[in-house]
């Protein structure tokens, strides 16, 4: 590579040394926000605990981490099986679990492919596994300032036993430890099954093409939901009862952590390269997955990256955090440590039974869609995985009754078993509807996505845009109509008798209603990793270029023995994807639903802390207590900077990305592919805007929940309530907009084979307008949710204890000072990650950047990723090339205008204009006005 090259790798900085925006160096984490925020943190508290009057003699700790197990052996089953030995059982199963999904991934391994096929596929794997490294270094960073503060409270202000202190910090390790490793299994097994995806298309059939992707999702189904079922079942059985709330408590923190940031990390940069790679098709009017394209490797690495190890991270911090909810109820609301005992073991026996149950549904289902369907040459491949759906409902709810008056029945009164089994049940319907309301709104089927289509005949991208909006509004009303109706109906049964049991039954209810969301189990994360695999299928097919190997045909028909079906294959691969696009989009909502309704159990223990179990302060749970009502307003509010800041962290750096292909990118007729450097900067650079955004976001919240929790115990309830309800809104309607934006590209594409007219450029605009809504917003507000619920818990409790200790004050200067920090961070989403170009396009921005000044008058080339001086871009800020402009020669505007013959590099790159001397300050003041005035400069 030449000097001249390296100077336009852009962005490395200003002067070609190799730096981040932001002044880190490459392969580097930022960590001075970390440390700006950690030092400050741990030196307050620990003041506070230096501070507080008669400290040694603080009143004892009653959080939920002093929590303590009744004896489950002494619950019987059946009338004579101790409820532990059930459990054991259960551990025996997950252990089944465990070896079924480890032996399918074997088995995936063992399919036919073709090496160049098997190529791709391994370059995959090996971005992707560069890409966790990283984000295992700087979730290790993470866990370090979360085990800080763990230390600092429970040791220092709350002085409990160091020993306890040291289990909730190596369960918070074990926790996040099981959310990364789910993650690196699930792209493992993903990067195997494309490639097996793709060459099984070649042969023409479509339900090897089915099957692969749904082996590998329930591969994923099974580890993930066994591997977090087994972690609970030990915490149950071999710890000893007294420390188990401490290792719960550790356990949840450590998953959310791992969620949280693996979720807004693999959702930015997913969509950045899905963005980088979709808008080059319109630049350059190249096919899909283009070889030729830099950001190719890139996207296929996002879709793991984002619809993988996001996703597997999150869905095992959804079972794990709404199981330790749930024990945490119980141990708070039920007074009888009889019940307490027999209410255990039947949640989790129900969750045992779900495992089972959904391994039974798979196999069965998958031997009558190989029944039907064997010697199909067409296939809809959605209707194999919502059978899979209805099915694994229905013996779900036939377990659940039957779990219930097995564990329940012989030993509580009044038909308690039914009670809860109908319960439960609510949920699980609810995780069967939801789907297929979902499909009704983002199926290549539905009315609303083929309205999106039709809207964009004559109006273009901006009708698209508009009828997406339409799209997701709507299935915002419908789903959480269907919410509110299951959500009531189990409310209603709670009624009948369950308060002579326990406090606050409905909130039990609910609790059991998240629950029942998660029955599906393995099944539900089956169907939302076929869609990776499905995606990365078309990927590797086109990245294989297997279709310009000489002699391939010969050589798969003397090995594989059949003959090659080109065309069906690569139909075949486009259907599946839209298949794939729908069941990531149904996986959504229900595990956003289960934050929102298990997030008012967690919420219930802040609640009985406060009011002395029900019995004080009530009235501050009111629209008259002002703070309460102050808090239900900040929860929305906080809830949109999110979103707009995951958003613009996406934009950011898909400029960058943007900026970069254009330069690289080859289309000449010498040119085959992109080279590996180029593909690998790509990445880099979503590497890089991923982790940025996601600290300054991940801090931003963490902070406002202390902020909050300081400020006043009632307004943070009021906030976690208001987090809950926007956020379910906002998600639902952000994931549902983005999926149907995305299939009606998709109908475009496969139905209607109009690639390349401007009907498919203005579904591709609406697709990467929907990108950052479906797969970064919308599905990082589930952990978000449920990580400042756990966390609020702690936080609420240091300060009620502080306040109590009469240190009311130092609390309200605390909660002003995380307040700041937090405001330093929501700036920093923004002014700390925006677009460092002057808006004439052709050099940094000059407005408040504090950027030095030459002596003529006009500052240097510097930012956040500004190009250097002496090689600005040749590029005017719009997707094609314009005239007057170098652009790769014989590519047309879009806007009509003729494809420039100005310089282009000899080696086929886009060229660079010749230096230009610096301009002053005035005259780029006049360039902006002629601009304002709607001149192209």
């Amino acid at each position: 590579m030449s000097a001249g090259r390296r100077g336009s790798e852009v962005p490395r900085g200003t002067s070609g040394t190799g730096t981040r925006p932001g002044g880190a160096p490459p392969g580097r984490t930022p960590r001075a926000p970390v440390l700006l925020a950690v030092v400050p943190l741990l030196l307050l508290l620990a003041g506070c605990a230096g501070g507080a009057p008669g400290a040694g003699a603080a009143p004892e700790h009653r959080g939920e981490i002093n929590l303590v197990l009744p004896d489950l052996g002494a619950t019987t089953v059946l009338g004579g099986i101790r409820g532990t030995t059930v459990l054991w059982l259960g551990l025996v199963v997950c252990a089944v679990g465990l070896a079924s999904g480890l032996a399918a991934s074997v088995q995936l391994r063992r399919l036919p492919d073709h090496p160049s096929m098997r190529a791709v596929a391994e370059l995959i794997y090996t971005t992707c596994k560069a890409y966790l490294v990283q984000q295992g270094r700087f979730l290790m960073l993470l866990w370090t300032f979360i085990a800080a503060v763990i230390v600092t409270y429970f040791g220092v202000l709350v002085a409990l036993p160091w020993g306890r202190v040291a289990v909730v910090v190596a369960f918070s390790l074990v926790g996040m430890a099981g959310s990364y490793s789910v993650a690196w299994f699930g792209i493992r097994v993903n990067t195997l099954a494309n490639s097996r995806t793709a060459f099984a298309s070649l042969a023409g059939r479509p339900l090897p093409v089915h099957r692969i992707p749904m082996r590998s999702g329930m591969s994923i189904g099974m580890v993930l939901i066994s591997l977090e079922l087994g972690t609970m079942l030990v915490i149950l059985l071999l710890l000893p009862a007294d420390i188990a709330g401490a290792c719960f408590i550790g356990f949840a923190i450590g998953e959310s952590l791992g969620a949280a940031a693996l979720r807004i990390a693999g959702g930015i940069f997913t969509k950045i390269a899905d963005i980088g790679s979709d808008l080059m098709k319109i630049a350059f009017k190249i096919k899909e997955d283009d070889a030729r394209n830099p950001g190719v490797i890139a996207d296929c690495t996002g879709d793991n990256a984002g619809d993988s190890v996001g996703p597997s991270a999150d869905g095992f911090e959804t079972y794990g955090v709404t199981g330790v909810a749930l024990v945490t109820f119980v141990l708070l609301a039920v007074e009888d440590p009889a019940v307490q005992a027999v209410l255990l073991v039947w949640i989790f026996t129900v969750r045992i039974a779900m495992v089972v149950t959904s391994g039974v549904a798979y196999l069965v289902n998958d031997a009558i869609t190989r029944a039907k369907f064997f010697r199909a040459d067409r296939l809809n491949f959605e209707t194999p995985l919502t059978a899979l759906m209805r099915l694994t409902s229905v013996l779900s709810v036939a377990a659940t009754y039957a779990v219930a008056w097995a564990v329940l029945a012989p030993s509580t009164p009044d038909g308690l078993w039914w009670k809860l089994a109908t319960i439960v049940s609510f949920g699980t319907v609810a995780g069967a509807v939801i789907p297929d309301l979902v499909r009704a709104f983002t199926s290549t089927g539905s009315r609303h996505v083929r309205e999106i289509v039709k809207s964009s005949r004559q109006g273009g991208a901006s009708l698209n845009i508009l009828s997406g909006l339409v799209a997701g509004n709507f299935s915002a009303f419908w789903l959480g109509i269907v919410v509110v109706a299951l959500t009531g109906g189990a409310y209603l049964v709670s009624l009948q008798g369950l308060d002579a049991l326990m406090l606050a039954p409905a909130v039990f209810a609910f609790g059991l209603v998240a629950f029942g969301f998660l029955s599906l189990g393995p099944v539900t994360i089956a169907v939302d990793s076929y869609g990776p695999v499905t995606d990365n299928a078309q990927s590797v097919y086109e990245l294989s270029m297997i279709e310009e190997i000489d002699g391939v045909e010969e050589e798969i028909r003397r090995e594989h023995g059949f003959e090659v079906r080109w065309d069906r294959g690569k139909q075949m691969l486009e259907e599946n994807d839209g298949a794939g696009n729908t069941f990531k989009a149904t996986a959504k909502p229900v595990l956003i639903g289960t934050a929102v309704v298990g997030a008012t159990t967690m919420i219930f223990s802040i609640i009985m802390a406060l009011t002395d179990g029900l019995t004080t302060d009530l009235d501050k749970l009111s629209l008259m207590h002002p703070p309460f009502l102050l808090g239900l307003i900040t929860g929305g509010a906080v809830i949109y900077w999110f979103t707009g800041a995951s958003i613009q962290a996406v934009t950011t750096g898909a400029y960058r990305a943007l900026e970069f292909i254009r330069r690289t990118i080859r289309i000449d007729d010498e040119a085959t592919r992109a080279s590996a450097e180029d593909s690998r900067r790509v990445v880099e650079i979503c590497t890089q805007y991923a982790q940025k955004g996601m600290l300054n976001m991940f801090l931003g919240v963490f902070f406002a929940t202390l902020a909050f929790a300081f400020l006043e115990p009632y307004f943070f309830i009021g906030y976690l309530i208001s987090i809950a309800v926007f956020g379910l809104y906002q998600a639902i309607f952000m994931a549902n907009a983005g999926g149907a934006w995305d299939n009606a590209k998709k109908i475009v594409e496969v139905d209607l084979h109009a690639k390349g007219t401007a009907l498919h450029d203005a579904t591709i605009v609406g697709d990467t307008v929907g990108d950052p809504y479906k797969d970064t917003s919308s599905v990082a507000l589930n952990p978000v949710i449920k990580f400042t619920t756990l966390f609020g818990l702690l936080a609420v409790e240091l300060a009620v204890s502080l306040t109590a200790q009469g240190l009311h004050t130092l609390v309200l200067v605390l909660s002003a000072a995380f307040f700041v920090v937090m405001v330093v961070f929501v700036l920093r989403s923004f002014y700390g990650m925006r677009i460092r170009t002057s808006l004439a396009g052709d050099g940094p921005d000059l407005a408040g950047e504090g950027v030095p000044l030459h002596d003529d008058g006009a500052r240097a080339a510097g930012g956040d990723g500004a190009l250097p001086a002496a090689h600005p871009a040749a590029y005017d800020g719009h997707l094609s090339p314009t005239p007057g402009r170098a652009g790769p020669a014989g590519v047309a505007a879009t806007d009509g205008a003729p494809a420039s013959d100005g310089p282009s590099a000899s080696d086929g790159r886009a060229g660079t204009r010749h230096d230009e001397p610096p301009r002053t300050r005035g005259a780029v003041r006049r360039e902006r006005a002629d601009a304002g005035k709607g001149e192209q400069r």
